[in-house]
């Protein structure tokens, strides 16, 4: 948790210290909020002798509403970095029609069980705008996240239990088409496949613009991945009926 904090922290500063020069950078600020609900979420822990469920069809998952918050500097006309902080934790309720092991737990079928499923992510992302044309946006660069997991089952004093920690190297990706003045159609995201797993956060938006400082935007977001390894097998997608305001707080000299 320390080491979280700290890299969200100087992150957070180095932002910041690189925004407060507005005579070479703008800082800007976005929210995003709404609904999110599960499409699949299946685990086995540890992923070759753990006994494989699925949070959302075995046991009922809720949906929630969430929140994101996200820090930007563009440093140039063409060069943007980015700081987010991406929370989601959700639980589940039930019982299961099969004896299963998870983390070394054993739980009988019929058991009333409660189960949490966290997936934070903290990502650090440097965006290139290779086309930046009055109707037409592209850009792409790379993003640094760092993943804190975890998936609990339990069953009165029974718990079984798997945490993690990690960095995840991935794609960012950022196209937007503006057919009118102050609307466009925006799809963004981050994105990487490999043998480990995949992991897939992209957003299809109409956003509109009120002035040169403030914009709304209304979409879709879809968020995937996992890994199957000895040690998990983790596969989840989430639905999120998104919202959200971006707000800049200089504009370009």
């Amino acid at each position: 948790m320390v080491l979280k904090s700290s890299i969200l922290t100087s992150s957070l500063v180095s932002l910041l210290l690189v925004g407060h020069n507005a005579a070479v950078a703008q800082f800007g600020f976005d929210v995003e909020g709404g609904w999110v609900t599960t499409g699949y979420n299946d685990v086995a822990i540890p992923g070759s002798e753990g006994t494989r469920i699925s949070l959302n069809e075995e046991l009922d998952a809720e949906s929630i509403p969430y929140l994101r918050l996200r820090a930007e500097v563009r440093l140039s006309e063409r060069h943007l970095l980015s700081l987010l902080y991406a929370p989601l934790s959700l639980n589940s309720e039930g019982s299961l029609k099969k004896d299963i092991v998870f983390a070394g737990a054993q739980f009988a079928a019929g058991a009333p069980l409660s189960a949490k499923y966290v997936f934070n992510s903290y990502r650090l992302t440097y965006r290139y705008d290779w086309i930046r044309r009055a109707k037409f946006l592209f850009g792409i660069g790379f993003t640094a996240k760092i993943r804190d997991a975890l998936v609990r089952v339990e069953s009165g004093s029974t718990i079984g239990e798997k945490a993690n920690v990690g960095f995840v190297p991935i794609v960012n990706f950022h196209l937007e088409y503006r057919p009118l003045d102050r609307w466009s159609l925006m799809l963004s995201g981050d994105a990487l496949a490999a043998p480990q797993g995949r992991a897939e956060d992209v957003l299809l938006a109409v956003n509109y613009a009120f002035n040169d400082r403030l914009s709304a935007r209304v979409g879709y977001r879809l968020l995937e991945g996992g890994a199957d390894n000895d040690e998990v097998y983790s596969f989840a997608l989430f639905h999120y009926a998104s919202i959200g305001l971006n707000y800049k707080f200089a504009t370009m000299p």
